[in-house]
């Protein structure tokens, strides 16, 4: 594959649903961005069962050491196998943008820490490339939330649309950018992950395509009313929150004795929905524009249209931006920020006390 006078990145992202490994292919520089190639590479079945299993009970030192390892190497494969799909020069690639696969994140408290994990010295040895990793902790050193990062990145592609420009990636957790003269950006709250979490337990799949199952059932507004109070929901930005808030337990607190699984469901359903829908109504948008896993379930898509009447609700593709890719796209043009030396302004968003270089690099 050629590419043209830009420098081009890998970006490598598995986020909170771990359902597969994304990875891409970007020429990037400071204007825009491209998407040359891309990858779903499968999640390993053994280690996506492991860290569910950690991340909802106890382990050990050595066991986190163990996942580390066998991410790192999950990763690297991903990386190769994208190189031998599209038969790319890795002498023309500058680096690899590696988010790490996050298994705890508490930005509050007197000890705030996150953690991704997926050894980046293993990356590098395997793939022979650059590897720029561990982005999140820059920011919370200087007291932000670490999270989210997308934002800087939705204003850098759509910061030239008239009017006001909300984007929302629903991925395992759902998050929203609010492009404006101060960049705003925050975790509403659960996006797929309690859905997909539901669909496996009920019903052997592993997330509801197209919302085909929810449409089946009726939403319990009791139900929905008292997930909506957790404090989460009506807490001020800057906020941030993952498995450790919204997990199955969290879910299960909620099922009424006799319910069905299908109105669960829609339920579940609902509540990204509106979870997603309140907050964006709040900024007065011109257009939402969806990305992520979500923004492909059809009857999702629809509920949150429903709820922002006289709103342009459409994917980032019809901006063309294969929303499917954007996380991955974002942390390419992360290592790129990273290897030019340039800050990231995200302090509007985490609630850092300065913008600042994010990432390590290992060489």
């Amino acid at each position: 594959m050629s590419f043209d006078s830009k420098q081009c990145y890998i970006g490598v992202m598995s986020g909170t649903s771990l359902d597969g490994v994304d990875v891409v292919l970007c020429p990037v520089d400071g204007e825009g961005i491209e998407l040359a190639a891309s990858l779903a590479y499968p999640f390993d079945a053994q280690l996506r069962a492991d860290l569910l299993r950690v991340i909802g009970g106890s382990t050990t030192l050595e066991e986190i050491g163990e996942l580390d390892h066998r991410l790192g190497l999950l990763f690297a494969e991903a990386v190769e196998a994208l190189i031998r799909e599209h038969h790319l020069d890795t002498g023309r690639i500058e680096a690899i943008g590696l988010h790490g696969q996050t298994l705890w994140h508490r930005p509050s408290g007197p000890n705030p820490f996150t953690m991704q994990l997926g050894d980046p010295n293993i990356v590098c040895a395997r793939t022979g490339i650059k590897t720029v990793a561990d982005f999140r902790r820059k920011d919370m050193a200087f007291g932000g939330q670490g999270a989210p990062f997308a934002p800087a990145f939705h204003r850098f592609l759509f910061e030239k649309l008239e009017g006001r420009t909300l984007v929302v990636n629903i991925g395992g957790m759902a998050n929203i950018t609010v492009i404006g003269s101060e960049l705003l950006g925050y975790d509403t709250g659960p996006g797929n992950v309690l859905m997909d979490g539901w669909c496996a337990e009920k019903f052997g799949c592993s997330y509801d395509e197209n919302g085909t199952i929810a449409q089946r059932g009726e939403v319990d507004e009791d139900v929905l009313g008292a997930m909506l109070s957790d404090p989460y929901f009506s807490r001020p930005a800057p906020k941030s929150t993952g498995r450790e808030q919204f997990n199955a337990a969290w879910a299960e607190r909620f099922v009424k004795e006799g319910m069905r699984s299908d109105a669960f469901l829609a339920t579940l359903t609902e509540l990204t929905a509106r979870s997603i829908a309140q907050e964006a109504a709040k900024y007065a948008p011109s257009r939402v524009l969806l990305c992520g896993g979500g923004a492909e379930n059809v009857y999702l898509r629809g509920r949150i249209a429903s709820q922002l009447a006289g709103v342009e609700v459409v994917r980032t593709d019809e901006y063309g931006i294969p929303g499917e890719w954007m996380e991955a796209m974002a942390f390419a043009w992360l290592a790129f920020k990273r290897m030019n030396e340039e800050t990231v302004e995200l302090s509007s968003v985490t609630g850092a006390s300065q913008n600042t270089i994010l990432g390590g690099i290992y060489a």
